[in-house]
């Protein structure tokens, strides 16, 4: 009784499997009309199709929770109902679907980036078999290529030494994902467990290592043709606008919260009243004093105005976030530390910030995530095409003068999310543990 119920799972797996398989898209094809327009395959009653096998396999889970249930039932001699594993099964299949939809644009922007033709748009559908392909909701990866890869790195001219530290940074990248797989395998959720001590350690390394061949990669090194062949100097500018922006961010936060937290001052209310204040209007309506502030600074087209714009979006935000989490930490800390002759500076450097550690990093993505995506402060700041950002160089690809460059769009859209993937997978712990950590009430 306990293998049946073990393999059950399995088994009407396998029979859903074999019913699309030899059933469902058979039934499909044969109802297919020729006779429609170009680039279009109709099907009649596809409709009904679609959710016949959305009912079939909700009754195939539906009889998966009643045998189950039935089995154990037999077994233990208890009553109980099949409806909470049911409604388990439709939880998980409603889940499968929302990932589906989630992921399919995904899927077409890494098809549309090995296709060097660079359109979206077909007259005919494409010569397969598959009728998911020919009806486009499959990409068609028969004809795939780097070429549009190969456009965004051409010239680039890579030193020795950078060369050096990428593939050291490279490996460390490595052992953090096999740290992470093993560490899951195993059960290990340990913070000092050596392998979460590798796994720490691995990623510090390949953040410093990064950050050095982002401060160090210079405009010499592109010596491309196109605009499209300075995309990795785009990255790297908007990385290091990023990173300073974001660190800006945790100093100005980190002095402001601990200062509404801990001290009483005359207009400590009023101000906090202000911050609220301030969310309540887009950063964009104030877009025209930042650029007369910025251009009488002279420092239009430079990233200095630049960081400087973008330091203060997230400070009134910041400000309530870290000090409903200072709140949330006992003053016994601070008054023993003080009693053993500490000083306010010593207390907060040494003992509060090493405990913010969670809410730095939640604060620092924050402000990362929002600077790296922005697009209208960087288009209205910067003019020269060394010192764009990402999101200047993706609108580039879109405003060509008789055609849209599909395919080195999506390359490069592929290539610009994989620092913002990097990050939120080696900080998705410190993520989660900050995005809770300030909802503390006054």
């Amino acid at each position: 009784m306990a293998a049946l119920s073990r393999y059950l799972g399995w088994a009407v797996l396998g029979l859903l499997a074999a019913w699309v398989l030899f059933v469902y898209f058979p039934g499909l094809l044969a109802r297919i009309q020729p006779n429609t327009p170009p680039g279009f395959i109709r099907v009649e009653n596809g409709w009904v199709y679609a959710l016949s096998g959305l009912l079939i396999i909700i009754g195939l889970i539906l009889a998966y929770a009643w045998l189950v249930t039935y089995i154990n039932n037999s077994r233990t001699r208890r009553k109980r109902s099949f409806w909470p594993l049911f409604g388990q099964g439709l939880t998980h299949l409603f889940m499968f679907l929302v990932l589906v939809f989630a992921y399919y644009p995904v899927l077409q922007i890494l098809a549309a980036s090995f296709d060097p033709r660079n359109t979206l748009y077909r007259i005919l559908p494409p010569a397969s078999d598959n009728l998911l392909v020919r009806a486009r909701v499959i990409p068609d990866f028969s004809q795939l290529s780097w070429e549009n890869y190969a456009k965004l790195f051409d010239g680039f001219i890579l030193y020795p030494y950078q060369a050096v530290l990428l593939a050291i940074a490279a490996l460390c990248l490595v052992l953090v994902i096999a740290m992470a797989a093993y560490r899951r395998i195993i059960g290990d959720d340990r913070t000092d467990s050596p392998w979460a001590l590798l796994q720490g350690r691995s990623l510090t390394i390949f953040a410093i290592l990064s950050f050095i061949l982002v401060i160090f990669l210079s405009p010499a090194q592109f010596t491309g043709q196109g605009t499209e062949a300075k995309f990795v100097l785009w990255v790297r500018n908007t990385l290091f606008v990023s990173g300073i922006t974001g660190i800006l961010a945790v100093l100005l936060t980190a002095t402001a919260g601990y200062a509404f937290a801990r001290f009483n001052f005359p207009g400590r209310y009023t101000m906090l009243l202000v911050f609220i204040f301030i969310q309540m209007f887009p950063g964009f309506l104030g877009l025209v004093a930042t650029y007369i502030l910025i251009s009488n600074l002279g420092l239009l087209n430079t990233f200095t105005g630049l960081v400087l714009a973008y330091s203060g979006g997230i400070i009134s935000f910041g400000t309530w976030v870290y000090k409903g989490f200072l709140e949330s930490i006992s003053k016994s800390l601070e008054e023993a530390a003080l009693i053993d002759g500490a000083s306010k500076w010593q207390v907060f450097t040494k003992i509060l910030m090493p405990l913010s550690a969670p809410m730095f990093v939640f604060i620092f993505l924050l402000q990362f995530v929002g600077t790296y995506s922005e697009f209208i402060v960087a288009n209205l700041f910067l003019t020269g095409v060394e010192s764009w950002t990402v999101g200047m160089g993706l609108r580039n690809f879109t405003t060509g003068q008789f055609s849209t460059r599909w395919g080195l769009f999506a390359a490069a859209a592929v290539l610009g999310s994989l620092p913002i993937l990097l990050t939120f997978y080696g900080f998705q712990r410190y993520f989660v543990s900050g995005y809770t950590a300030g909802s503390v009430k006054e």
